[in-house]
């Protein structure tokens, strides 16, 4: 269809967010964005998402996923709902039950409200999707892949990879998967189909150490890595060199800067920005220089 992709990393610290549309050009030097989809919804002191939609003249969220059920990744649930926001469809690890994740939770404490609002949602969202993702996106694409309660009882081995293709693009959102997680699924051959065509890859747990699985980059070269993160928060650092070394030599032009990156971090680049056209060719902006 006439238009691209529009993938948007929101800056919201040590947290995920991240927004997709497909956009078409007015021809009038404005743009006309379709269906919003959300993968997170984490939040900060100066970002929610709630906010930022309600901004757009939206109240409906068209699809959200959830890659990981901890508190980063889902800060503004709850304002979603206190902002008048239908969220229309939720896609998350399909392997557990509302009440599961509720137990699994209160290992840590009480619920949050937001962990309460995905609780409930887990056994709300059980019919079928009367629009599903991939016929009414301007064309961009999922696949998912997860491990199974039966496997692990851990959020962070629990969350959902999430592949987002457009034009020959693919983006890999593999939430806080740990490297037992990322080594079970690598025993399914149609994950490791899917990995060969990854374009850029959103480090899982914020690029801690303990999300990097060396094995992974046997069948995946990404031109950049992604990390969302805050400053000199959990090492996250401290892994950027041995991420630099699993991406192509070229890397990616960044159109703010007018150079040729790696590997980027919410902590220093701000919102980080991913417009794809046609025939896989992509621009990227950040909201800093750099």
């Amino acid at each position: 269809m006439l238009g691209f992709m529009r993938i948007r990393v929101w800056d919201v610290e040590h947290g995920a967010c991240v927004m997709l549309q497909h956009v078409t050009p007015t021809g009038l030097g404005q743009e006309l964005g379709g269906r919003l989809a959300m993968i997170d919804s984490g939040s900060s002191a100066d970002f929610r998402p709630s906010t930022y939609i309600r901004g757009l003249n939206r109240n409906r969220l068209d699809y959200l996923f959830i890659t990981n059920a901890d508190q980063d990744h889902m800060s503004d649930l709850k304002g979603l709902e206190d902002a008048g926001i239908e969220v229309t469809t939720l896609i998350r690890n399909p392997s557990y039950t509302g009440d599961e994740m509720r137990r699994i939770k209160l290992v840590s404490g009480p619920l949050t409200n937001d962990a309460a609002w995905y609780v409930r949602a887990c056994g709300d969202y059980t019919g079928g999707i009367s629009e599903p993702f991939d016929q009414h996106m301007g064309g961009i694409t999922y696949k998912a892949f997860c491990n199974s309660y039966t496997q692990f009882q851990d959020t962070n081995n629990l969350s959902l990879a999430v592949f987002i293709t457009f034009a020959g693009f693919t983006m890999l959102f593999p939430g806080d998967l740990e490297k037992p997680g990322w080594r079970a699924l690598l025993r399914r051959q149609d994950f490791i189909d899917q990995l060969k065509w990854v374009d850029v890859l959103m480090a899982s747990h914020h690029g801690r150490e303990s999300g990097f699985c060396p094995e992974v980059f046997n069948y995946m070269k990404p031109q950049a890595i992604v990390i969302s993160d805050k400053a000199m928060k959990h090492a996250t650092q401290e892994m950027v060199p041995d991420y630099r070394r699993v991406t192509t030599d070229a890397g990616i032009p960044v159109i703010t800067s007018g150079r040729r990156r790696h590997v980027l971090t919410t902590r220093r680049d701000g919102w980080i920005q991913f417009d794809v056209h046609e025939n896989s060719m992509f621009y990227t902006t950040t909201e800093y220089a750099g």
